[in-house]
């Protein structure tokens, strides 16, 4: 605990066996309170290895629900347990637990609700070996997104990211897309209900194993992306409405 506030760690796991361990050897326990793993229907042994390790809340879909799917499942569980602040870390070893601290800080202490782990405001997305196509995607659709938006973020497709519960109980994520762009549409509502996003630099790294999507895919969630935005200038215009940006039911 930080401030009398409860942490709980979340990681959204598919086929992370091989790296599971050393992910969470790495979060700081001196401050998190709790950690949940849960399981998109891996084929590896991600559950028996999260199980050798201790963690208390396993949760295991009977289908892959997808990356997003997933993610509802962690926040959902988050919010049943009391957390007051959530930090969502993939467990695939790719972005470091050790900026846990200051990431649960900053919301701890009233500072900013939401904090991103950047890997774009220094160059720890080129040290750490981002594939170049990738690199300059992710700065094309972040600046459309910052002039679509009029925001000023650093990067968009960051995987690590921490939220007090008031922001979870506030933005309607449970309508959001099972796939990747889940993220962004986070993001977008996480802006559009008035919310500032803090960001830290984020050192990452790109290995065998770590985890990835192929070209299509990443096609895909490019357009979903672009999408996205385009939505919320939309909607922030008054020119149409759309179901992720109106306010969620499930906690009023």
């Amino acid at each position: 605990m930080i401030q009398n506030k409860k942490i709980t760690v979340v990681l959204p796991a598919y086929n992370a066996a091989k790296t599971l361990e050393m992910t969470y050897r790495e979060i700081p326990f001196d401050i998190v309170d709790e950690v949940i793993l849960v399981d998109d229907l891996s084929n590896d042994e991600t559950i028996e290895i999260a199980r050798k390790l201790g963690i208390k809340h396993i949760l295991k879909h009977n289908i892959n629900k997808g990356y997003g799917g997933n993610q509802k499942s962690c926040y959902l569980k988050a919010l049943e347990l009391g957390s007051d602040i959530v930090v969502m870390l993939h467990p695939d070893y790719q972005y470091t637990p050790k900026l846990i601290h200051s990431m649960s800080y900053l919301i701890a202490n009233n500072v900013y609700q939401v904090v991103l782990g950047s890997r774009i405001l220094g160059k720890g997305a080129i040290i750490g070996g981002m594939p170049f196509y990738k690199y300059v995607a992710n700065r094309f659709l972040t600046l459309f997104q910052n002039i679509a938006m009029n925001q000023k973020l650093s990067e968009y497709h960051t995987g690590y990211r921490a939220f007090s519960a008031n922001v979870l109980k506030r933005i309607n994520f449970n309508v959001n897309s099972d796939d990747f762009v889940f993220d962004n549409q986070m993001i977008a509502q996480i802006f559009y209900a008035g919310f500032e996003v803090a960001e830290i630099t984020c050192p990452t790294k790109y290995f065998k194993g770590a985890s990835s999507i192929n070209i299509r895919r990443s096609i895909i969630y490019g357009i979903g992306v672009i999408n996205t935005a385009i939505q919320y200038m939309l909607q922030r215009l008054g020119l149409a409405k759309f179901k992720i940006f109106q306010p969620p039911e499930t906690f009023q």
